[in-house]
């Protein structure tokens, strides 16, 4: 099993590189772009410099897309919209050398569960479609939800990647913010175990009765019962992007805790 620690960001473009040095440097060997807000790495110049630093660091990049991303809204262009944003990240992370671009994928709405799923499913194979007709390589993630009003349960994940080829993106604390902790890590791990190849998120996390409220720092008992868990899964490449408030500590913090 290989398990690569990473955080959420990569700062302003200006100081990516110098930053994707600096990670690399700390032993850290992935990254996620956080372009929750937009897609702000645009010139060419840039991504091919960003693109080179990663290669000559041994830092797998991923992206986390827009927030205002809504694949069951009731409103057909709000769907259109939503397309276009996961696709924007995919190519521009297509020329970053980007592995997988992470998304969510709607709400729940006045739909029924199942209506959702079905509408969202056909959203993802009509992106899924169109990268494959670009000829592009990199896969989009359907990410696991901390709220339970949010569609995104590991089964409805596990269901979305089955029918449709993408990818998941395995939220650890999500999943125990929306089963209000009753979910433990190994059974996490055991759901999506026979899948080899994991993008997933990881932090400490506050939550109530509706689920997930916030991040918070990730504790040390955590990052223990995690790691404890992952010895379930043999030969398996698992990328962990940290995104507590304090990523990049404890993503070395987990490396350390790793040795």
């Amino acid at each position: 099993m290989v398990i690569s620690f990473g955080p959420a960001g990569l700062g302003p473009v200006k100081e990516v590189v110098k930053n994707l040095e600096e990670y690399s440097k700390k032993g850290i060997k992935a990254c996620e772009i956080s372009f929750t807000y937009g897609v702000y790495i645009k010139k060419e110049e840039d991504i091919k410099a960003i693109r080179d630093a990663a290669k000559k660091f041994g830092i797998r990049l991923s992206i986390h897309s827009q927030y205002w991303v809504n694949l069951n809204s009731a409103e057909k262009e709000k769907i259109e919209m939503s397309k276009k944003r996961i696709l924007s990240c995919c190519e521009v992370g297509e020329k970053l050398g980007v592995e997988r671009v992470v998304f969510h994928p709607g709400y729940y709405g006045k739909c029924s569960r199942e209506e959702a799923y079905e509408n969202i499913k056909k959203a993802v194979q009509e992106i899924v479609d169109e990268i494959k007709r670009k000829k592009w390589k990199i896969k989009i993630c359907a990410e696991t939800m901390g709220k339970i009003n949010v569609f995104g349960s590991a089964e409805e994940i596990l269901k979305l990647v089955e029918e449709t080829g993408c990818d998941f993106c395995l939220d650890f604390a999500h999943l125990k913010a929306r089963s209000i902790g009753k979910m433990q890590y190994k059974e996490m791990v055991e759901k999506f175990k026979k899948h080899k190849n994991w993008h997933c998120h990881f932090s400490g996390i506050v939550y109530g009765d509706k689920g997930e409220r916030h991040h918070i720092p990730t504790p040390p008992k955590e990052i223990k019962d995690l790691l404890k868990a992952l010895e379930e899964v043999k030969g398996h490449d698992i990328v962990i992007v940290n995104e507590s408030p304090s990523p990049v500590e404890d993503s070395v913090k987990s490396l350390k805790m790793k040795k």
